[in-house]
């Protein structure tokens, strides 16, 4: 693969500086520039990164009383915005139950299994991307804590005197996951206890969509695919207020933080940057020159 395939964004130039032969790990992938990646680091490294950002967004689940009144903050300039449309929406959904059910098993299985897919993709197909866009994604999932620490927000699913009693307005929100066929539910068994349900602002669900899709345009090749992963974060956003489980700002918010962690990790990221190096040559064999 040429360097202009692996990254479109890269240099067409064909200057090499030799490299020194390195020890190679089992498993490794040599990048254009000398630095080898891992698969079996890159997915230690990835499940640890996970296990982390849950222990951290789910160790505080906040005062339920101070997210609702974020909520309420939040549905006020939404309503000055002219875009507190949620509520519209799922009146309009909840008439089509095929769509609902469709939209809780996205929500709770696809933003998993696309973004992973997408790593295993970059990975194998264009590994000279791959560290820019591994940390992109691990800067805007940590950048999402520091939402959930500071603004903690009840999600509109909560938005009723059946969840808490101090909520003296029903605004007609229904939680889709507990009412129809799901993957889970935020009031079922143990995810009810763990969960930091007030994690709303940003949605890494939209922060993730938009990382796939800029991740996938540029570099798959058919039409059709392009289109699926250009919609993919159009499709996310409409499935999270379909089923109650964000407001419309939550899903900007999502899309900021993927733009502060697109930026920081090209300012940062070194590995797959550097100019071309050519691999090192083993040392001849034979009668030695008299």
């Amino acid at each position: 693969m040429s360097v202009a395939e692996r990254d479109p964004g890269a240099s067409t130039t064909t200057d090499e500086v030799p490299v020194p032969a390195r020890h190679r790990l089992p498993g490794g992938r040599r990048l254009r520039d000398g630095h080898s990646l891992y698969w079996w680091v890159e997915l230690l490294a990835v499940l640890a990164f996970y296990l982390v950002y849950s222990a951290i967004r789910n160790l505080n689940h906040a005062n339920a009383a101070e997210a609702f009144h974020h909520a309420q903050q939040l549905i006020d300039l939404q309503r000055t915005l002219g875009i507190f449309v949620e509520q519209s929406i799922q009146s309009w959904a909840l008439g089509a139950r095929p769509l609902i059910i469709a939209a809780n098993y996205f929500y709770g299985s696809l933003h998993f299994i696309v973004t992973a897919g997408v790593m295993v993709y970059l990975y194998r197909k264009w590994s000279d991307d791959y560290p820019r866009w591994r940390n992109t994604l691990g800067i805007a999932t940590a950048l999402a804590l520091i939402g959930f620490a500071f603004f903690p927000l009840m999600p509109p699913r909560l938005l009723s005197p059946d969840s808490y009693s101090f909520i003296h307005h029903n605004y007609g929100f229904v939680d889709t996951l507990a009412k129809d066929p799901a993957f889970w539910s935020f009031n079922s068994g143990a995810v009810s206890k763990i969960s930091n349900q007030f994690a709303a602002m940003p949605s890494v669900h939209c922060a993730w969509a938009l990382w796939c899709a800029c991740a996938l345009v540029p570099r798959v090749k058919h039409v059709w695919a392009k289109i699926l992963a250009a919609i993919y974060p159009a499709t996310t956003v409409t499935v999270i207020v379909v089923t109650a489980n964000h407001y419309l700002l939550d899903a900007v918010g999502g899309f900021f933080v993927f733009g502060v962690g697109y930026v920081l990790a090209r300012i940062f990221t070194r590995a797959g940057r550097g100019p071309v190096l050519a691999p090192a040559r083993a040392p001849a064999h034979g009668p030695a020159a008299t």
